[in-house]
């Protein structure tokens, strides 16, 4: 046994009680020479160690490393050592390493578990990587940004769209804006609105206003105006023919400071006597209005009241402006509850609806489609964008449905508001011809090559269309050059120019391809 190993076993015995020997077989010893020879007790006694005498130092952090402290009398227990003093057990002097006991003493490893690893790794991740992100966002690190910094929030169009960032960076990123996910100023468009919305109420005289026109009963025309639009009357025998009897209610809107009011055309219907209420005006008391000009097809109205001073007015937007998904404001009197306020977003745009009645049918076009709340008496209401300027009239609902409203945009009412202002006739450009898309089975007959087109099925007499050579069965396959492709896009053209203009038109005759130039007409002429 080398002078280490038996250094280890001194220090071991130190912790061993004192006990009998039992008799140890010297060939399980460590020695230089193997031996089976058994051997005796006194050899065992020989072998053993001689215990040494130990005693107690402490290390004081007042002094010196190497400087050690005799504490006397000797301590047993290291509990007993006062706590600014540490006891530790060593060899006596003389056995210590000749380089100090500062050279051999070294701390043993302190094991830690692999869970405590891991969670302080994650941990130490997850702040580096927080910290990486939030200087990224905060510094526009990957954004391109110019001006280094946090960019404000991006400013909002009237419209209520995000704008884009307008930083030299040019970079075009959006930043969402609270106002964007949910309008804050709605009861500031409301308030600067208000003033100018009004409620319309219309009388008839001498005659049930439940049979004044065939619309109040027609169950297609309810669907989109609601079985309420008109105040509900039992059927009555004629009555005094100064007696007013109420027949309809709608809203309007204040456009012009002189007092014009723009409406639908069904909310005054056959209306003899036409009522309109102000907000906080002539003590709430209606005042008498006028219907100027009207059109049934495009379903639109201008009335004029006369007063003192001018009036609160509404400015007319650009619907072409606004974007589906664009938060939106209606204001308007359902069911005789005064300036009722819905909010929605623009659902759609171009929407077709067609109302037919027994006066003819309102071909419906370009509606905008909105989820805002209308219900009858909503009609002839402005649509309001988040600048608080018109951008549509509110016309119609499905009342079969919910959050299916649809509204004139204000691109429509721009062509016409002056010739309803001023009682004038509406042009209504047309050709004058019936048409229909060409079908896959007609191809071989009208020796055309695909569907592309649109046939004539018959040309009213006298019209531009005659005038210009065309005959029915002829296929119109080009206006100025922009191919047709169906009726509908034929009709978008036609509606599209002015009365006077000329259009030239390419159409196939029994397989050849010819040119004539057509004039546009007035169908209100005609």
């Amino acid at each position: 046994m080398d002078e280490k190993d038996k250094q280890n076993r001194d220090y071991s015995d130190f912790f061993s009680e004192k006990r009998e020997q039992p008799e140890v077989n010297r060939s399980h010893m460590e020695t230089n020479q193997p031996s089976e020879e058994p051997v005796s007790e006194a050899e065992v006694e020989t072998w053993r160690p001689e215990r040494r005498e130990y005693h107690y130092y402490s290390y004081s952090s007042k002094h010196d490393a190497n400087d050690l402290q005799e504490i006397s009398p000797p301590l047993t227990k290291l509990e007993e050592l006062p706590s600014s003093q540490v006891a530790v057990e060593v060899p006596p002097a003389e056995q210590a390493n000749p380089a100090g006991p500062k050279s051999n003493w070294s701390a043993a490893p302190r094991k830690k578990s692999g869970f405590r690893r891991a969670f302080l790794a994650f941990l130490a991740g997850a702040v580096v990587m927080g910290g990486l992100m939030f200087g990224a966002d905060h510094y526009n690190l990957f954004t391109g940004g110019a001006n280094g910094g946090a960019s404000g929030a991006a400013p909002v169009s009237g419209s209520g769209t995000l704008a884009a960032n307008s930083g030299e960076g040019g970079s075009g990123v959006r930043t969402a804006n609270l106002d964007v996910v949910r309008p804050s100023d709605i009861s500031g468009i409301v308030d600067q609105a208000s003033p100018a919305v009004v409620k319309i109420e219309t009388f008839v005289k001498g005659r049930s206003a439940s049979s004044g026109s065939s619309l109040f009963n027609d169950p297609f025309f309810r669907q989109f105006f609601g079985d309420d639009f008109f105040f509900s009357r039992p059927e009555a025998s004629p009555r005094n023919a100064d007696e007013l009897q109420p027949a309809g209610m709608g809203t309007g809107f204040i456009f012009d400071k002189e007092g014009y009011i723009l409406t639908n055309q069904h909310v005054i219907g056959d209306a003899d006597v036409i009522r309109v209420y102000i907000q906080d005006y002539n003590n709430n008391e209606p005042v008498q209005a006028e219907l100027l000009g009207s059109s049934y097809d495009l379903d639109l109205a201008v009335l004029k009241i006369e007063g003192s001073g001018e009036f609160p007015t509404l400015p007319l937007g650009n619907a072409d402006q606004t974007k589906v998904g664009d938060w939106v404001v209606a204001i308007g009197n359902p069911y005789g509850f005064d300036h009722t306020v819905t909010v929605g977003v623009l659902s759609a745009k171009e929407r077709p609806i067609t109302v037919p009645d027994s006066q003819g049918t309102r071909q419906y076009e370009h509606l905008l489609q909105t989820d805002a709340s209308i219900n009858p008496g909503n009609s002839g209401g402005p649509l309001l964008n988040l600048n608080g300027e018109v951008i549509g009239i509110n016309t119609a609902v499905n009342s079969q449905a919910q959050g299916i409203g649809f509204a004139i945009p204000t691109s429509t009412i721009t062509q016409v508001l002056d010739n309803l202002k001023n009682n004038e006739s509406i042009p209504k450009p047309y050709i004058g011809i019936y048409m229909a898309d060409l079908q896959e089975g007609w191809l071989r007959e009208l020796k055309v090559d695909s569907t592309d087109g649109v046939v004539i099925q018959s040309i009213i007499e006298g019209s531009p269309a005659e005038m210009a050579g065309l005959r029915p069965y002829d296929v119109i396959l080009q206006i100025d050059g922009k191919t047709i492709k169906n009726t509908e896009e034929l009709s978008k053209t036609i509606q599209a120019k002015a009365i006077g203009d000329k259009i030239e038109m390419t159409v196939s005759r029994d397989g050849t391809k010819a040119t004539t130039v057509v004039t546009i007409g007035d169908q209100n002429a005609s």
